[in-house]
C-alpha cells in the first residue's frame, strides 16, 4: 500500500471518530449487531422497553456533554474522545528529572501519575523539579514536555 493510500484511510478513520464524537446518542438497536443485541438480552425488550431504555441513555449522554466543559475537562475524557480539545496539563514534576525511557514513571506536584510509552532522553545535567506540560494528541495519545526545544515522550496517565 502506498504511503498516500495509508494517509488517506489515516484521514479517513480520524474524520468518522471526529463525527461519531459530535453527534447525538444512536439508539442501541442501531449501535449493536442482532448478535450483540441477544448476548445482551435486548432483543427481549418489547419496543416501549427499548424506546425508553434509549431515552434514559440519550438523557444521560446529554447530560454528561453538557457538564464536561463545566468541569475543565483537564485530567482526561471519555475514551470515545479524540483527546484534541483536552487542555495542556501544566505542573512540576516532583523530585529530579535526568531523562526518561518506556517504562520511566513521573509524580507531579497535582498528585497525578504518568508513565512513559515511547521515546527516550538523557540529559546531561539533571533538573530539579522542572515545569512541565503534558499535551493531549490525537486519538487519545498524551505527550510530556518540559521544554519546547526538547523532544518529548509519549505518556499515559496510571493513578
Amino acid at each position: 500500500m502506498s504511503k498516500r493510500m495509508l494517509a488517506g484511510i489515516a484521514l479517513f478513520c480520524v474524520l468518522v471518530a471526529a463525527a461519531f464524537a459530535q453527534s447525538a446518542y444512536v439508539n442501541l438497536e442501531t449501535r449493536l449487531t442482532p448478535e450483540q443485541l441477544r448476548e445482551t438480552g435486548l432483543d427481549t425488550l418489547s419496543a416501549e422497553q427499548l424506546a425508553a431504555l434509549n431515552r434514559l441513555l440519550r438523557a444521560d449522554a446529554e447530560r454528561m456533554a453538557k457538564s464536561a466543559p463545566a468541569q475543565g475537562r483537564e485530567t482526561g475524557g471519555s475514551a470515545w474522545q479524540l483527546g484534541l480539545d483536552e487542555k495542556p496539563i501544566r505542573s512540576r514534576l516532583k523530585g529530579t528529572l535526568s531523562g526518561w525511557e518506556p517504562g520511566t514513571e513521573f509524580e507531579l506536584e497535582n498528585g497525578q501519575r504518568w508513565k512513559v510509552l515511547k521515546g527516550s532522553l538523557k540529559l546531561r545535567k539533571p533538573l530539579q523539579s522542572p515545569e512541565i506540560e503534558i499535551s493531549a494528541g490525537v486519538a487519545g495519545r498524551w505527550f510530556l514536555h518540559f521544554d519546547e526545544n526538547w523532544p518529548g515522550a509519549r505518556v499515559y496517565r496510571v493513578d
